[in-house]
């Protein structure tokens, strides 16, 4: 084959991908199959609210499928550390499709998942608090809540989990 020859077979190709991405349907193109801005910071800012009635000052960070974050928000007076917890619970749900409160129990001693907390860098959040977030059954992100105890954020992270269908809906 010749370059020419070459060079028209790959454009016939990308020209092919591009129209399917083009489709509506497509998870290139499907909206409610990615992670905005504007979603993470709506879904931060309701359970910011929660948080502010249970009296609790926290971080709520939300990542996209890969575990990237998308928004951070640190209430006043939360915990410095909480700041990379959140972001972690956040990385940790995405990455592994469960919620970090399903894995705490996955990861005890003679458990399946046990001492998995070591990997990926010690970036596995091993107690509650991060939560997987999907649109019709696929993963499109995550949401991480740490500064209260582990029940307070598996709490609120669960909440998030729920109102996340109505901020699908809206954004």
């Amino acid at each position: 084959m010749d370059e020419q020859m070459i060079s028209n077979a790959v454009e016939a190709v990308v020209r092919q991908m591009t129209a399917r991405c083009e489709e509506e349907s497509h998870p290139c193109r499907c909206r409610k199959h990615k992670m905005t801005l504007a979603r993470a910071k709506a879904l931060i800012e309701r359970v910011e609210e929660k948080a502010a009635e249970m009296g609790l000052a926290v971080v709520i960070a939300v990542s996209d499928q890969a575990g990237n974050v998308t928004a951070v928000h640190c209430m006043d007076d939360a915990y410095t550390a909480s700041y990379n917890i959140a972001v972690n619970k956040t990385y940790t749900a995405a990455g592994l499709k469960m919620s970090t409160a399903r894995l705490a129990k996955l990861c005890q001693p003679g458990q399946s998942l046990y001492g998995i907390q070591y990997t990926n860098d010690g970036k596995i959040v091993i107690f509650g608090g991060g939560e997987p977030l999907y649109a019709d059954g696929k993963i499109v992100g995550a949401l991480g809540v740490s500064g209260g105890s582990a029940e307070e954020d598996t709490s609120l992270a669960a909440y998030g989990r729920e109102i996340w269908k109505e901020v699908l809906l809206c954004q």
